[in-house]
């Protein structure tokens, strides 16, 4: 099929060669050029798929024999009130109306005018009006719209016997799809799209059902109310009042089209919320979401126990570790008590070896004053020498005379007391040092700690090497 073309704007088509193409100009034609000079030249479209249907039905119907109802009120009609009649009654085809084939208007129209014609009236001896007073008038009005496809568009659109109601939410409690199924069937007749979706029924796939509600939300309606415009712009007297008159009209359409859109809205809202399936559904996704909300529970507690569990395995692993190394240090300090035993042992053995030796030589001296002197030395050796300075001395005393062994402890005394008068001069150098820095304290913070005096510095002094390093509690008797 050709889609018209816009005004000012030709179709173009190419058709194949044998190794070209060849561009031609081409304007619509037939039914196509109808509905192309109806867009172009009347407000209101006209629409091509209109034209299809009518050819459709009148494919289907043409080889019908028409039956006409005759319209009882037909002669008591008023022809100056032709707009508000029913044409199709008028013409005897209220039976089918919007269905009828433009052949079966022409006919009944024929059949009418055979009829009803004043000529023929008048000469079987009938009372004629006077003019357009006469009720064949509304048969020409009738004939003049239905003939007409924009006019029959917009005389369908405001179809008289059509039924705008819209069932309650309580009218479809018991029996949803007897009620709401040709509601919906009536009003797909204004659908611009074909192939309108159905309401099914309760056996429907929610596929089917969404694709249903979603049609209707989005419903686009081809229902327009030019027929009920109270003007008419073609009796305007100038340009600007004709301009007044299609302002007002547009007005009027656009609202009625927005109450129009609000009933089908309220119509497809009233039938989503009493539709059984949709509560069907939402409590399968509900149910649906309930399962897969335990799951996701049931899950996050498993992996809580699978944390869990490797948590208090860590603890123990964690538990286990440090027992175990406790258990080690606990052996380590053991073994290092133990050792620490022998060797308090073995100097304390070496320490009385000494003592006796010394003690058997009489202190390397027959002189009282001599030997009490020479005890006090032999003590501070005992004090002073590690283990293996003790046992180097007691076998050096051992394989000696007393001369031999007198030179060797005079000679261990010496070096002790070398050592402890380095001692004493490091200490005395600390305590100037302090003394210096506790004075530069005082001096500098305007306050501070006592200063040592010369008597305190002797006594500390002489507590030193009363208790030189490494004698048991030295503190505790120096302070």
């Amino acid at each position: 099929m050709l889609r018209g073309a816009e005004e000012g704007q030709v179709t173009a088509v190419t058709r194949a060669l044998s190794a070209a193409s060849v561009l031609c100009q081409v304007e619509p034609v037939g039914r196509w050029f109808e509905a192309f000079i109806k867009r172009r030249s009347i407000n209101v479209s006209a629409s091509f798929q209109e034209l299809e249907d009518e050819k459709e039905l009148s494919e289907e119907s043409g080889d019908e024999e028409l039956q006409l109802e005759e319209f009882p009120m037909l002669k008591t009609l008023d022809p100056k009130d032709w707009k508000n009649q029913d044409h199709y009654a008028v013409l005897g085809l209220g039976h089918i109306r919007y269905r009828a084939a433009q052949k079966q208007i022409k006919a009944a129209h024929k059949a009418m005018v055979l009829k009803h014609h004043p000529d023929k009236r008048k000469a079987a001896g009938e009372q004629i009006g006077e003019g357009d007073n006469d009720y064949f008038t509304c048969i020409t009005k009738a004939y003049e719209i239905l003939s007409d496809p924009v006019k029959r568009r917009a005389f369908n659109s405001i179809d008289p016997t059509f039924d705008n109601s819209v069932p309650s939410k309580s009218e479809a409690k018991e029996n949803f799809f007897e009620v709401f199924s040709p509601v919906f069937e009536r009003n797909a007749r204004w659908s611009n799209k074909k192939n309108v979706p159905k309401l099914g029924d309760m056996n429907s796939s929610f596929e089917d059902v969404d694709a249903f509600y979603s049609f209707w939300y989005n419903f686009d309606s081809w229902r327009e109310f030019s027929y009920l415009d109270e003007e008419e712009k073609e009796k305007a007297e100038c340009r600007d009042e004709r301009r007044w008159i299609e302002k007002q009209n547009r007005a009027a359409r656009a609202l009625r089209k927005k109450e129009e859109m609000n009933r089908i809205r309220t119509l497809v809202d009233n039938a989503y919320s009493c539709d059984p399936r949709i509560k069907k559904f939402k409590e399968e996704e509900k149910a649906k979401k309930e399962a897969e909300k335990k799951a996701k529970v049931e899950a996050k507690r498993k992996e809580q126990e699978a944390k869990e569990r490797q948590r208090q395995a860590e603890l123990e692993a964690a538990r286990l570790a440090k027992e175990k190394e406790e258990e080690e240090v606990r052996q380590q300090a053991l073994l290092a008590k133990k050792e620490k035993d022998i060797q308090k042992k073995a100097i304390k053995k070496e320490r009385q070896k000494l003592r006796t030796t010394c003690k058997n030589w009489n202190y390397f001296s027959d002189n009282e004053a001599e030997c009490v002197k020479m005890m006090e030395e032999v003590e501070k050796l005992c004090d002073r020498l590690e283990l293996a300075s003790l046992q180097c001395l007691n076998e050096a005393l051992t394989t000696t005379t007393r001369e031999g062994g007198k030179a060797a402890v005079e000679k261990q005394i010496e070096e002790i007391n070398e050592q402890i008068k380095r001692e004493r001069e490091e200490a005395e150098a600390r305590l100037r040092q302090a003394t210096k820095s506790s004075e530069r304290s005082t001096t500098g913070g305007g306050g501070g700690s006592k200063n040592w005096s010369e008597d305190d510095l002797q006594l500390l002094i002489k507590a030193v090497n009363l208790f030189p390093a490494g004698t048991n509690s030295r503190y505790f008797f120096m302070f």
